[in-house]
């Protein structure tokens, strides 16, 4: 706001808009927020959660595998939805099956954002991506999703990394612990 008055490119009109698009997103964010909320409560009435974590711990398949599969879930819900929707529509089931496997729940999180975070700037609908070419439109979409690419390589390769050592996410919680 200071830089916008220094610079003196502050109109009603611009702030009016500004304040009506916030006001949108805003209500937009507490819909979602709130009507997960309520699936959330129904999801822990119905004993679903852990239904479902005894389910798949009990299954004869690698943890690993399954964390492959809520992983490779996660990545392709980023590609339609932000975070903080995918995070209250699926930690509810989810996060029961993570510690049901054995998973640490603050190495799950840094994974999950990630994966998120990753799904944000892939095809076909990286809302990520498409914000920056609101900002440039004079580059195409094209060229903004192929200089996104070095950047989901280094996502993958770090989730990978943090997946054979989960210490190094650990280590800063752990010396909290003392």
């Amino acid at each position: 706001m200071i830089i916008v008055l220094i610079k003196k490119k502050l109109t009603w009109k611009g702030l009016f808009a500004a304040l009506l698009e916030m006001t949108r997103i805003s209500v937009m964010v507490l819909f979602l927020v709130s009507g997960a909320t309520v699936f959330s409560y129904f999801l822990a009435l119905s004993t679903i959660p852990t239904a479902v974590s005894t389910w798949i711990a009990s299954l004869e398949i690698s943890r690993y595998l399954i964390l492959a599969i809520i992983i490779a879930i996660y990545f392709l819900l980023g590609c339609f939805l932000d975070a903080v929707s995918m995070m209250v529509l699926t930690l509810p089931v989810i996060f029961p099956v993570i510690v049901a496997l054995h998973f640490h729940p603050i190495w799950f999180g840094v994974v999950a954002v990630l994966m998120m975070e990753a799904g944000l700037i892939t095809p076909p609908v990286g809302l990520n991506v498409y914000t920056l070419a609101g900002i440039a439109k004079d580059v195409p979409m094209t060229e903004i999703f192929k200089g996104s690419t070095p950047y989901l390589i280094s996502i993958i390769i770090v989730t990978i990394i943090l997946t054979a050592f989960p210490k190094i996410v650990l280590f800063l919680p752990n010396l909290m612990g003392r």
